[in-house]
């Protein structure tokens, strides 16, 4: 404001011009002489001045963008074979392509991003994903716009919510202006965790020019953060001047910058940004969620202790409860003081020996907490089991039924595997929390081709010549053992070493036979196509919510021959690893 009182319209203009071309807004703290401007850079900004008064917009980075377009004349021809590439990983890395997705049909992709996210993608399924999507490479232009393909990634990376992956990717491409949700979304979490530091350090790493508004808005009020007020009163006049108007946002500003001694304390929910910035101004700061408050101001309040003690509750506020329970299925409420809450509530001894029936005219909370005491009381396993059974039902029927997660593992590990009753093995396994196999250590069973010590070919431990002689020995008893049958896995094992480049003896070839039927015709075209990143996206979509060891062993043969036919080792190999060898 006080700067703006100095200033003329057409000294104004000129400046914008030159600021918004010289500097990186937050990337570098270097002071700079706006005053000391060469003649020769006025004529030229003089020259764009009355284009750049017409333009209306609400963003001082976006007309920046357009200064640039109308200011550089680049070789149309050139300009349009332009290719721009974004992601994390060398092709090579993988045994990819740069050129993966070039043969690829957007409407394909478009069909197979829909259905993959349907799922709870598993580790594996994820893994491949990540890889497939992250690494460099040509975007595909079939019936598919650039930016269309982008949003599918950025959908992903949020789904996945693997912050520093995409942090990683964001920052190594500089490419916050081709991702403004994905970015947004990334420092609105690390927001949400009350790690304001985190947040704004995404936008020092950053050196281009912020177009999105709200992201300019989050990285001024970060300038602040760093002391830089100068520099942020500037660039907020700046986009005053050139339209800009959010009269909450303003006044909280206003208060930081220390222009007013008090604001308005009104508490915004629009944006995680608007209600830490309610926070941050007002010393006297209360807010009572309820089951409408978006998740992420949840989160807030959790992470920043302004949640009030459900200790506190009374037993027959259930309106507060329901809302607590709710929090508790985001996992911004504890389990552990959920189920503590549970046991202030008081039932008859008759309640509670004819519980299974007993909760069914209780009211729904009541109800889970009858169940939840009653298990408390329970050692026989039959029972125990019914019990966990109705009390996660009754949560799932609420829509609640993540707060019921750990305490639903805990109770199930004190229950000896033995003692499942068939009819719960199910229930016992879908919910028990296993060791991931991946972490266990490989047995050897040299009595059994793919359990052999030869599956360390694969771990890159078997020299390739010695592996195919060792290979062939084995063949060769095989062949001798009538009693000897290969196994679905002993053919997946065999053909990947041959995808390889291993040789087999030839009076070997006979052991087996390939089913052709086997392999989906939709993959194998895609692989003749040399559509790879829809292949892999198709062995992504196979795989799901299910781990790879899960799976049958005819739908894991044709996912590695797929593998074995792209060529991509690394990935494979993986894979190999976990549904292979025993593990112990």
């Amino acid at each position: 404001m006080k700067i703006l009182k100095l200033l003329n319209k057409k000294n104004l203009s000129i400046i914008t011009i030159y600021l918004l071309s010289s500097i990186s807004l937050i990337a570098e703290n270097k002071p700079i002489d706006i005053w000391n401007i060469e003649k020769k850079e006025v004529e030229v900004a003089t020259e764009e001045i009355l284009s750049l008064e017409k333009i209306s917009e609400n963003s001082i980075y976006k007309m920046q963008a357009d200064k640039k377009k109308n200011s550089i004349k680049l070789d149309q021809e050139l300009d349009s074979k332009e290719i721009k590439i974004a992601g994390l990983y060398d092709p090579e890395e993988y045994g990819l392509s740069i050129n993966m997705w070039s043969n690829s049909d957007g409407l394909k992709l478009r069909n197979l991003f829909d259905k993959i996210n349907k799922y709870n993608l598993s580790k594996d399924a994820s893994e491949i994903l990540n890889i497939s999507m992250l690494t460099n490479a040509y975007y595909p232009n079939q019936n598919i716009t650039e930016q269309e393909f982008l949003n599918f990634k950025s959908e992903w990376l949020i789904k996945d919510s693997n912050f520093e992956l995409i942090e990683k990717y964001l920052i190594k491409n500089q490419i916050i202006n081709l991702h403004p949700n994905l970015t947004r979304y990334l420092v609105d979490r690390y927001l949400s965790q009350s790690n304001v530091k985190k947040s704004c350090e995404i936008f020092s790493k950053i050196n281009e020019p912020i177009e999105d508004d709200y992201l300019s808005k989050f990285n001024l009020y970060c300038l602040i953060n760093y002391g830089r007020n100068e520099e942020a009163q500037l660039i907020l006049d700046l986009k005053k001047e050139l339209g800009f108007q959010d009269d909450y946002y303003e006044e909280k500003i206003n208060y930081l910058f220390g222009y007013i001694e008090e604001v308005n304390k009104e508490i915004s929910e629009k944006s995680i940004l608007d209600f830490h910035l309610a926070h941050r101004t007002n010393t006297e700061f209360s807010y009572e969620p309820n089951k409408e408050t978006p998740k992420l101001i949840w989160k807030y309040l959790s992470t920043s202790n302004l949640l009030y003690n459900i200790q506190d509750i009374e037993i027959t506020d259930f309106d507060k409860i329901s809302t607590i329970e709710k929090a508790t299925h985001d996992k911004n409420y504890s389990e552990e003081e959920l189920f503590e809450f549970y046991k202030r509530f008081q039932f008859s001894l008759n309640q509670l020996l004819n519980t299974k029936e007993s909760y069914k005219s209780l009211f729904p909370i009541e109800g889970r907490a009858l169940v939840y005491q009653r298990l408390l009381l329970t050692e026989e396993p039959k029972l125990k089991l019914e019990l966990i059974k109705i009390l996660k039902d009754i949560f799932e029927e609420e829509g609640i039924g993540n707060a019921f997660d750990e305490e639903l593992k805990n109770f199930l590990n004190q229950i000896d595997e033995e003692d499942i009753p068939s009819n719960f093995t199910t229930f016992y396994n879908d919910n028990v929390k296993n060791e991931d196999v991946i972490d266990k250590k490989i047995k050897f069973n040299n009595k059994v081709l793919h359990q052999s010590k030869l599956v360390n070919y694969f771990n890159g431990d078997y020299a390739k010549s010695k592996v195919e002689e060792d290979l062939n020995k084995f063949l060769k008893k095989i062949k001798k053992d009538k009693k000897y049958f290969l196994s679905k896995k002993d053919i997946i094992f065999i053909e990947a070493l041959k995808s390889d480049g291993i040789k087999i003896s030839k009076k070997y070839e006979g052991l087996y036979e390939i089913n052709k039927s086997e392999m989906p015709a939709d993959i194998q075209l895609m692989i003749d196509n040399k559509e790879i990143g829809a292949a892999l996206l198709r062995v992504v979509e196979v795989i799901g919510p299910e781990k790879i060891e899960d799976i049958d062993d005819d739908t894991v043969y044709f996912i590695i021959n797929t593998l074995n036919q792209l060529n991509v080792d690394l990935i494979r190999n993986k894979l190999l690893l976990k549904v292979l060898p025993l593990k112990v």
